[in-house]
């Protein structure tokens, strides 16, 4: 299961770095430095979760978890954005989709993860 959660991470982070260069004018004509700002950002926090699970394999829930949660948490304010303050073009509202669908469905695959969960008793000490 670590190596589904690390494909997820490598997907999302790139998907990130491509929405940020789109933003950066780097690709395209999306002109938005403040938006690919927040991208750079998230993409770095993805990656430092990609990171953590092979420098510390038995962190690699919790990192993988913290990761794609503010991720999660900062594509919906910036989806929020897109579509009340603008601009709203069909490039943003499709990455913003596409970021959103990638990102819950790895949260699905890492809090499902039945290899990497301890069982109660040793999380109680009984």
């Amino acid at each position: 299961m670590i190596r589904l959660i690390r494909i997820f991470l490598t997907i999302e982070t790139l998907l990130f770095a491509f929405a940020a260069s789109a933003h950066f004018s780097l690709v395209g004509d999306r002109g938005d430095p403040a938006a690919g700002g927040f991208e750079t950002l998230i993409a770095i926090a993805l990656a430092a979760g990609l990171v953590t699970s092979f420098i510390q394999p038995q962190a690699t829930l919790i990192a993988a978890r913290v990761a794609q949660g503010f991720a999660l948490i900062l594509t919906l304010v910036g989806f929020t954005l897109v579509l009340t303050v603008g601009p709203t073009t069909t490039f943003d509202v499709t990455m913003h989709l596409t970021m959103l669908a990638t990102l819950v469905a790895g949260l699905v695959v890492t809090f499902r993860s039945p290899g990497l969960r301890r069982p109660v008793s040793a999380m109680t000490g009984r």
